[in-house]
């Protein structure tokens, strides 16, 4: 395997990506997620093709085409129904975290993360099950879809999980064409019919998923969008803590010392208490939670929001043992899977798909996830000060060539093995010409 400063001078990238897709046994994997096609091209040369396609920053339509196949037969693979790119990208992060497991202390948390961004497509009008999506941070609709990516962290990488490109239920939302299958007994039905369902069962459906597969993780995070009772509790029937904003919504009630109060009532009582105020952070105590007759303890954080004066933030959290810094800390993680849905769109063309079938952009997603995890693993080994941007720019140079310098060093070594001595008097005519530091590299080198 090639270090960083080894490639950024041979700018050898396929090596590279050739070194991922042996290290995390693509050959072997393809066998376990229904890849079955009459062609005897492998599934590793259409990732690794499509690893090249995402680096050079090009479109499926524009890439250069592969000698063993067209981009057709790229496109077919993309849009197979067949092929459960879920549990691929499952597979690949648990080996991915059974390679980095050597490298993590044992006291570090683990966690999951979940969240969601949305992919706008507001030029496609076929594209299957296609809807109109409210954004939260605009306050608008959009056409397109939300992706949903539970992803896991150990405090440094960010590393994806499991996915589910998100539709909607109701008819009048839906732009696109309605599923083209809704057989149940088939990967693509229980895809479709996934995408269809409510967010919050989307999302125990998948850390279950992630957890039958080996991923291992002792804590959830997420915002107040999916925070609720509901959520903490099933979260802990499947032996998972939450860590998560809560709404500061009058609806929801939770026990403090015999009383109910909802989180602005909490606050305000802790507020004309005579509870002095911490200084990271506002006020904590212990409250109790109800969900369907079950009770369980929670510890509710209050932190200063900054730049806003009198506001303030709530992070809740099952694990009543952790203090409220490390409830602060831990949270703060959640902040990586921003960094990688903004890595995803602004580097490797997350919502630039041009695929029409629902199976083919779920399929893009899930190879856009793996580029990822190829410069998260770089980063993570190599321990390098560059940013994921940088190591992106990194692998989009261009493959082998002659840097300036060493081809005008072997010219003028060509022209001096001449020993005429007019061309010796030009080379020194044109060296005399040259920048004093350039003149010091050439004689060092000639």
């Amino acid at each position: 395997m090639k270090s960083i400063t080894q490639i950024q001078a041979e700018h050898d990238t396929k090596n590279l990506i050739s070194s991922f897709i042996s290290v995390i046994g693509l050959g072997q994997l393809s066998r376990r997620i229904n890849f079955k096609r009459h062609s005897t091209i492998p599934l590793t040369a259409i990732i690794t093709w499509l690893f090249e396609v995402t680096f050079s920053r090009r479109s499926l339509y524009r890439a250069q085409p592969s000698q063993l196949f067209s981009s057709r037969t790229v496109r077919n693979v993309l849009n197979d129904g067949r092929i459960n790119w879920q549990k691929l990208l499952c597979l690949v992060t648990i080996k991915m975290t059974s390679i980095l497991t050597p490298f993590i202390d044992k006291r570090r948390r683990l966690a999951l993360i979940v969240d969601d961004t949305l992919i706008e497509r507001p030029y496609s009008t076929k594209t299957e099950l296609l809807a109109r999506i409210y954004d939260h941070d605009q306050h608008k609709y959009s056409t397109g879809y939300r992706n949903l990516t539970i992803g896991w962290s150990d405090g440094n990488p960010f590393l994806p999980v499991n996915l589910a490109l998100m539709s909607t239920k109701k008819k009048t939302n839906l732009v696109g064409t309605k599923s083209s299958t809704t057989d149940q007994r088939t990967i693509a039905g229980q895809r479709r019919s996934q995408a269809q369902r409510k967010m919050n069962e989307v999302v125990l459906e998948l850390i279950k998923q992630a957890l039958n597969f080996g991923v291992s993780a002792k804590y959830v995070l997420f915002d107040s969008w999916y925070s609720s009772p509901q959520m903490f509790w099933r979260l802990k029937q499947l032996g998972l803590d939450s860590v998560a904003m809560l709404k500061r919504s009058s609806k929801v009630d939770y026990r403090y010392r015999g009383r109910a109060y909802s989180i602005k009532a909490l606050y305000l009582r802790l507020l004309h208490s005579k509870r002095p105020q911490g200084k990271q952070y506002l006020y904590s105590s212990v409250v109790e939670a109800e969900f369907q007759g079950h009770h369980f303890p929670m510890k509710v954080v209050f932190v200063a929001k900054k730049g806003v004066k009198n506001q303030y933030l709530v992070l809740a959290l099952t694990n009543t043992k952790l203090t409220p810094q490390q409830i602060i800390q831990l949270y703060s993680r959640r902040w990586s899977i921003e960094t990688y849905f903004k890595t995803a769109k602004q580097y490797l063309r997350l919502n630039k798909s041009q695929i029409q079938s629902y199976d083919g952009q779920v399929a893009q997603i899930t190879v856009t996830a793996m580029t990822y995890l190829l410069l998260a693993w770089q980063e993570r080994l190599n321990k390098d000060d560059r940013t994921l941007g940088d190591l992106f720019y990194l692998m989009n140079d261009s493959l082998p060539e002659v840097k300036f310098i060493e081809a005008l060093v072997y010219l003028l070594k060509t022209l001096q093995s001449q020993e005429v001595d007019f061309i010796d008097q030009t080379i020194n005519q044109f060296m005399a010409y040259l920048p004093h530091n350039v003149q010091t590299i050439l004689q060092a080198a000639v």
